[in-house]
């Protein structure tokens, strides 16, 4: 039991100011509990005194509190140290050519463009197509047999389309027999820059959106 609660409330005054700094310093924290701890002491009844191991309790969970705080001041930091490292190595990324989910056809490297796709399973015969963002059909590529997994493809359209081709599109058309095969289109992207957000190493592409470097599928 604590008697003299007007010392304590002024012992709580006079740390108040300082209330949103100790919620943050460990070290402001403790004094703010120990000068709390001696108000209580000091206010204590002669005939009932506190218990030695009521105190230990309360400077147990002191310690333990501080040693929260300091911790995830440690992991803060350590995170944004590592993300300015992550930031740094995406920098390497710049002026790479990324793969990521998408059907667009990209920028052509030496008027050719290469694309990729990845099948379910393997099929015995798969198309390309190439549209506009219409849907009007520019050309098709004929590829044969495709394996499971990764597959890529290049088409030269100089003679076949003289607009914009970065913005053309493709569709994938696997079959084995009258069955279809599942095919996911992957588009091939030029890295400008990297930044962070989120807590995320993001990669600005060259049609101007951004992309999380966990979505990238390949780098070539």
């Amino acid at each position: 039991m604590i008697y003299g609660a007007g010392n304590v409330d002024a012992a709580t005054a006079k740390t108040g100011s300082n209330s949103k700094t100790a919620g943050t310093d460990p070290n402001e924290a403790q004094d703010r509990f120990l000068k709390l701890l001696v108000a209580q002491l000091n206010n204590q009844d002669p005939m009932n005194p506190m218990d030695n191991a009521q105190m230990t309790s309360q400077m147990a969970q002191i310690n333990t509190v501080t040693g929260i705080q300091q911790l995830n001041q440690t992991m803060a930091s350590m995170s944004s140290q590592f993300m300015a490292m992550q930031v740094l190595q995406g920098t390497s990324m710049i002026g790479r050519t990324v793969l990521t989910e998408g059907n667009t056809l990209g920028t052509a490297a030496d008027g050719t463009h290469t694309a990729a796709f990845d099948l379910a399973g393997s099929a015995a015969n798969v198309k390309v197509q190439i549209t506009t963002a219409s849907g009007e059909l520019v050309d098709t590529i004929e590829l044969g047999q495709g394996t499971a997994g990764r597959n890529y493809f290049t088409w030269d359209g100089k003679d076949k389309y003289t607009g914009d081709a970065s913005q053309l599109r493709y569709v994938v058309q696997a079959t084995n027999g009258a069955s279809a095969v599942a095919a996911t289109s992957l588009s091939p992207h030029a890295v400008i820059a990297a930044s962070s957000s989120n807590g995320q190493l993001m990669l600005e592409l060259d049609d101007g959106s951004s992309l999380a470097h966990s979505a990238v599928k390949a780098v070539y």
